[in-house]
């Protein structure tokens, strides 16, 4: 009776054992599956590459690019002046704001992004710093 007590032990020992690796290696899959699945889900475009074939974006980038803006403006971060993505947040992109915000980069100012004054740009043209608005204004985050 010893030895059937014995081996009826041993087998259900194995088979517990076998049962729990077996179902522990599928969980652990699943997870890693579910991990990747959720991180390429939440994995942020660039506003580049989200705007890269947008012609509003192409001509208002090579604007901003041939002027002396990333001085003080960068997309994503503050540095002397606002974020563009900071300004997109805070205007609407409307034709009314364009010609307003487009008179404020020709003209400069101060205060409503602090106390450090944007210089004039006078020698833009009204078309130029629109196109420059327009592509500011893309770049909702």
């Amino acid at each position: 009776m010893k030895l059937n007590f014995r081996a009826t032990s041993v087998v259900v020992l194995l088979a517990g054992l076998a049962f729990s690796c077996g179902g522990g290696e599928k969980s652990a899959e699943s997870g890693a599956e579910a991990s990747t699945t959720t991180e390429t889900a939440t994995a942020e475009v660039s506003l580049e590459d989200k705007y890269k074939d947008d012609p509003v974006y192409i001509k208002g980038l090579e604007k901003v690019k041939g002027s002396d803006c990333t001085g003080c403006h960068q997309v994503d971060r503050k540095l002397i002046g606002p974020a563009y993505a900071d300004v997109a947040a805070k205007y609407e992109n409307t034709d009314a704001n364009v010609a307003m915000l487009a008179q404020k980069v020709i003209a400069g100012g101060v205060g409503v992004w602090g106390e450090i004054p944007m210089a004039a740009h006078p020698n833009l043209t009204e078309e130029d710093a629109s196109d420059m608005v327009r592509y500011i204004l893309l770049l909702k985050k």
